[in-house]
């Protein structure tokens, strides 16, 4: 019987663990080495006093691509893994007491904006269909493909299926894109928004970036049944069941190399040997504490950054029936938020707010009759925004605006709080600086510039996670699995 090939992954965050379900799955033997006492990365809950919380990621979309990694091998459960589709996707609330909601239908959509803005119907549906037509025509070269194989996939297309993107002005950044489709300021700054998941600026991200929309309008925004840590949990018992090994509180410290592949990984001095490494560390971080010195690639050694985040996690005492699932309460200076958390570093005093309450389609994440509140401003991924004085600041610009764009205190009803800081960020998940996505896409070149999925100094040694190729979030993390899986396949 020919002997498995021993597949060692650094990190079991979701991309760590999808690309682990897809080893094991190819009939390789795969020990995961995790930092921390459990799965998950920047997925994660905290449970108290009969409150449950998810911490990362809140926006659930592409769920195809769960359900068709839980189906690989001969045990198929991805039917067990279960799922809704919101019929609101969000709830925008702006300064002046205008509130849109966003049904799934992008028809329904197209016109709460027309009847809550004046913005023509029409205008959001071109919109959204340039944004479709953009998705599917790069998705299967940009997001799951390799870097390198980009030119090579885009010369077997034929013309009309590029055409879409050839019409993309790449110097044109979100949002002046925007500012030319649409004629309120509401409305622009909706789809500006989209710049925020991959922790960039629609002022200096390129509008290519805009197809992101089609995500959350056309595809639909889904939600987990038992809430997105139930997503974790689904993969990790799946790597379970395919003989996948996992090792926690196990930080690797070192790597041995020989004749340029890595032949060992060193965690808490224990040794590992290695046909193939995989990393699911923040990519930053992995040059940085791997133990021996890699070549850095330039944009390693001199990152542009994504944002953080600054996040409280409150048990509300009662419910609050003008709030959904997911709610942004917007800044009135948009442009200023921006270039306070990406040129000043600093925390904004008119912050956007997200508010995400899972238990409004989740009963069990909260007591009857209450809420978990999942309250997040955008935060520079900079060690100084985790000070003190910064959180107890910005708690209370938040309080500030809930009760001037909302009308009401939330104080009186806040049970008990837990924080998240960059600083807490780094420390629990990896990631350099709290840096959610790695480094932000704040240039035309940013997505050129990604950190590759395949090593160029180490023949078996390859990266995946939200750091690096295709990007941050769920279904690119999920991508980036299937992309190693695919090079592993070529060697």
């Amino acid at each position: 019987m020919m002997k498995q090939k021993k597949c060692i992954i650094i990190g079991a965050g979701i991309g760590g663990l999808a690309t682990a379900v897809r080893m094991a799955a190819r009939n390789y033997s795969v020990i995961v080495l995790e930092k921390n006492n459990r799965p998950g990365g920047k997925i994660h809950q905290i449970q108290r006093d009969g409150f449950r919380f998810d911490t990362g990621p809140s926006l659930f979309t592409l769920p195809n691509l769960v359900t068709e990694l839980l189906d690989l091998g001969s045990d198929s459960s991805g039917s067990k893994f279960r799922f809704k589709k919101l019929k609101n996707v969000c709830r925008y609330f702006y300064d002046d007491g205008t509130t849109i909601n966003v049904p799934e239908n992008p028809t329904d959509f197209a016109k709460e904006i027309e009847k809550k803005t004046g913005e023509p119907a029409e205008n959001i549906l071109n919109y959204l269909k340039t944004a479709s037509d953009r998705y599917l025509s790069s998705a299967d070269l940009f997001i799951f493909n390799s870097l390198k194989n980009i030119i090579s996939s885009a010369r077997k297309k034929q013309p009309g299926e590029l055409m879409p993107l050839l019409k993309v002005k790449p110097l044109r950044t979100m949002h002046n894109e925007n500012q030319r489709i649409f004629r309120s300021p509401q409305v622009i700054q909706i789809f500006d928004r989209y710049a925020t998941y991959n922790g960039s600026s629609p002022y200096k991200a390129s509008s290519m970036l805009n197809m992101i929309a089609h995500l959350e309008h056309n595809e639909g925004a889904f939600f987990p049944e038992k809430g997105m840590y139930s997503i974790v949990e689904a993969v990790y018992q799946k790597a379970l069941s395919l003989g996948v090994e996992f090792k926690f509180e196990k930080k690797v410290t070192g790597l041995t190399s020989k004749d340029g592949r890595i032949t060992k990984v060193i965690a808490d001095e224990e040794e590992f040997n290695a046909d193939l490494v995989i990393s699911d560390m923040d990519v930053n971080t992995f040059y940085r504490d791997s133990g021996r010195r890699l070549k850095m690639p330039r944009s390693v050694r001199k990152p542009s950054l994504s944002s953080s985040a600054l996040i409280f996690y409150w048990g509300m005492r009662r419910s609050f029936p003008q709030l959904d699932v997911h709610n942004i309460l917007f800044s009135s200076d948009y442009a200023g938020e921006f270039r306070s958390i990406f040129k000043e570093h600093q925390l904004f005093d008119d912050p956007t707010v997200y508010i995400f309450i899972s238990s409004k389609i989740v009963e069990s994440d909260a007591p009857k009759g209450q809420e978990n509140w999942f309250v997040m401003i955008n935060a520079p991924s900079t060690d100084q925004a985790g000070m003190q004085d910064s959180v107890d600041k910005a708690r209370r610009k938040i309080i500030e605006k809930i009760q001037r764009t909302l009308k009401f205190d939330p104080q009186p009803d806040i049970l008990f709080e837990e924080v998240a800081t960059p600083q807490t960020i780094e420390t629990n998940t990896g990631s350099w600086k709290g840096a959610l996505y790695g480094n932000n896409s704040n240039s035309i070149w940013s997505a050129f510039l990604r950190h590759q999925n395949k090593s160029k100094e180490f023949g078996n040694l390859f990266f995946t996670g939200g750091s690096v190729h295709p990007g941050g979030g769920i279904p690119l993390c999920l991508a980036s699995a299937a992309i190693v899986e695919k090079e592993i396949e070529q060697l």
